[in-house]
């Protein structure tokens, strides 16, 4: 796993090296893509865009990931070939959602902003992005941990898409200022003709209390997939603590940060930024963890936040 997460902030990178145009940047993602499209790896391909983009690297973590591919790679070729075919398939899907912030967003600035068409392209984006990232999680932990052989694979990686999609539609709504300020609605336009709005009209603060009907209904469709994955974290056996912890966290977390976002008077204001404050992280930490992960004390705070936001 902790592989197969290097592959993928290497190929969002390359996504995000805005210092070259987004054609080459398109161009070197579906070339580092190609690399798992069968079982062997081209060097010389992974090279070349080591040599094109390293140089443009501002971020010293980002810099030295592409520089350290090759050791990413060896370590790869030495799986089996179950887990070979597991990071193949993360990695010929994760992708695309990285190809459609360069396609569909033509720029970086609010002159260039554009928006999702429809509901149908949010959904897919989020599936892209982190739906299937749930999938992956659930088939690998199903091939390794002896403790999941119970599970339906099928049955809980759908689950498992539906937590990954509340994770990333809560981080779209708490960023959307910040990404309409760089070109990008991922509200669709669809849902903005609703209630009469533009994507161009969330540039204007005080059209917020306009936009509410919207932002409410996709909260509600956050929270809906947070309880998917709520119900997808009870489903694991009670003494995989560390499993526990590692889906209690992230759904708590973006429980409170929903919260936050839908109390926001400023969440059309790029310069605030909305997130669970610090204090919130410890005490969700502790208690959790504490607790062993226990399911009476987590499903009830779970209830308990449920309760203050929808």
């Amino acid at each position: 796993m902790g592989v197969a997460y290097l592959f993928a902030r290497a190929a969002d990178t390359i996504a995000d090296t805005d210092l070259i145009g987004r054609e080459e940047r398109l161009r070197y993602l579906n070339q580092f893509r190609a690399q798992f499209a069968t079982a062997g790896v081209q060097r010389k391909d992974v090279q070349a865009i080591q040599a094109a983009l390293v140089s443009h690297q501002t971020d010293s973590a980002e810099r030295v990931l592409l520089q350290r591919l090759d050791e990413c790679l060896s370590i790869y070729d030495e799986f089996d070939p179950g887990d070979q075919e597991r990071i193949r398939w993360l990695m010929g899907v994760l992708p695309d959602g990285m190809a459609m912030d360069l396609t569909r967003f033509p720029g970086e600035s609010v002159e260039d902003l554009t928006a999702l068409r429809t509901f149908d392209e949010l959904d897919r984006y989020t599936y892209y992005v982190a739906g299937c990232v749930g999938e992956f999680w659930t088939r690998m932990v199903c091939a390794h941990r002896p403790a999941m052989v119970a599970w339906d694979v099928r049955q809980m990686s759908a689950i498992g898409v539906r937590f990954g999609k509340g994770l990333q539609l809560t981080n779209i709504l708490k960023d959307i200022a910040r990404d309409l300020h760089h070109g990008r609605c991922y509200v669709p336009e669809s849902l903005l003709r609703e209630t009469g709005l533009t994507p161009k009209d969330l540039l204007h603060r005080q059209n917020l209390p306009k936009f509410r009907p919207v932002l409410n209904r996709l909260i509600k469709l956050a929270m809906e997939h947070l309880d998917q994955g709520w119900m997808y974290t009870m489903a694991l056996p009670r003494f995989e603590i560390r499993q526990r912890l590692a889906c209690m966290w992230p759904i708590l977390l973006a429980g409170e940060t929903l919260k936050r976002v839908a109390a926001a008077p400023d969440l059309l204001d790029p310069s605030v930024n909305v997130k669970a404050p610090r204090s919130v992280v410890y005490r969700v930490l502790a208690l959790t963890t504490f607790t062993g992960a226990c399911g009476y004390v987590g499903t009830a705070y779970w209830g308990r936040l449920r309760k203050q936001i929808v």
